[in-house]
């Protein structure tokens, strides 16, 4: 009875918890995040400018590719476009990093009234941490970090989260129940149904520009990320 009981308990907690993009859809290629930047890392070019862009999967991260072209491009030399495309999420995404304390170890990112951080990519999301033993631990163990982030990001922005409606349907939200969440590139995302995440995760860049739009237009945006400053829109 002992053992139902605490089965249960975990379901509901399970239940309530926003899911991360890793944890949606075993259809997923990758143990991360989809590549969620609206460009081509080797092309500079709007992703779709050239036909469907190319989807691959290196060492669980997606990327996505304009062309052919750019894939032999990116494969000749994968470690040096990686930490380009590093560069580029931490700037996207920093503006929303919901907390000033290492997702690790728990310690506060600033010492002295200065900010300490280092800023990891892993699975194309970012991480801030306090030191190179912890990004040792979040490597080894990622998605027991990842779900702590979440929970961190969904806290620090539901509250004020600025839209009404389903970023992708459009509907209300809750005219089809209680709203699932999502949390991707650093963002939580309040959608209508469970059928909104797949069309979510297949194309970032169409709906996040909506939700940025709309945090900077309600003026609660610095209230969205732990301190961090304006976002990058």
């Amino acid at each position: 009875m002992r053992f139902q009981l605490s089965l249960a308990l975990i379901g509901l907690a399970l239940s309530l918890a926003p899911a991360s993009a890793w944890a949606q859809g075993k259809k997923q290629p990758m143990a991360g995040d989809p590549y969620t930047l609206a460009t081509c890392p080797i092309s500079g070019k709007a992703l779709g400018s050239m036909g469907d862009p190319i989807v691959k999967v290196y060492d669980g991260r997606e990327v996505r590719l304009c062309c052919g072209g750019c894939l032999g491009t990116f494969e000749k030399d994968k470690a040096k476009h990686f930490k380009a495309i590093d560069k580029m999420m931490i700037a996207d995404q920093k503006g929303y990093y919901p907390s000033k304390m290492c997702v690790v170890s728990k310690k506060s990112l600033m010492k002295k009234g200065k900010d300490i951080g280092i800023d990891v990519i892993v699975g194309n999301r970012l991480f801030r941490l306090c030191s190179d033993a912890c990004k040792k631990k979040l490597i080894a163990k990622p998605k027991k970090y990842l779900a702590r982030l979440d929970k961190a990001t969904a806290k620090k922005q539901r509250e004020k989260y600025p839209l009404e409606t389903c970023l992708v349907a459009g509907g209300k939200l809750g005219s089809m129940g209680k709203p699932v969440e999502v949390v991707i590139a650093s963002r939580l995302v309040r959608l209508c149904c469970k059928g909104c995440p797949t069309k979510l995760l297949a194309s970032p860049p169409k709906y996040l520009p909506k939700l940025d739009a709309a945090w900077k237009a309600s003026g609660d945006g610095k209230k969205a990320a732990g301190g961090h400053g304006k976002h990058k829109h």
